[in-house]
């Protein structure tokens, strides 16, 4: 049974990653493309890391697929929010068929007070 079930989570997992590689390449901007490589990607992984934990079932193991895990889910989401943040600082356009900006807002508050400080 437990063969099957790390059968299972590894195609999974192999199917996010393969899913986020194909959002890498086929996705039209940045942040879109961001996205797929952080959602996709964070979820394959923690799929195959709970195979590897089930296949091999020893507490030292286990201990270093949660570690992994929890590693992954802490700093790729903040890694690729920092990414797409300094990109729209920096001007990087989005899609053109983008429809709302929600951070236009707050690059104006900034740059208004970036003005007034200089």
């Amino acid at each position: 049974m437990t063969e099957i079930l790390a059968a299972l989570l590894l195609f999974t997992g192999s199917c996010f990653t393969l899913l986020a590689a194909f959002g890498i390449v086929r996705l039209p901007d940045l942040f879109t493309r961001l996205h797929a490589a952080t959602k996709a990607s964070t979820l394959g992984v923690g799929c195959l890391m709970a195979a590897v934990a089930i296949h091999f079932g020893s507490l030292e193991t286990t201990t270093r697929a949660v570690a992994t895990t929890i590693f992954l889910l802490l700093t790729a989401p903040v890694g690729a929010h920092l990414l797409a943040r300094a990109a729209y600082w920096m001007g990087v356009k989005f899609w053109e068929k983008t429809e709302i900006d929600e951070m236009r807002s707050h690059w104006e508050v900034y740059s208004k007070q970036a003005r007034e400080d200089s």
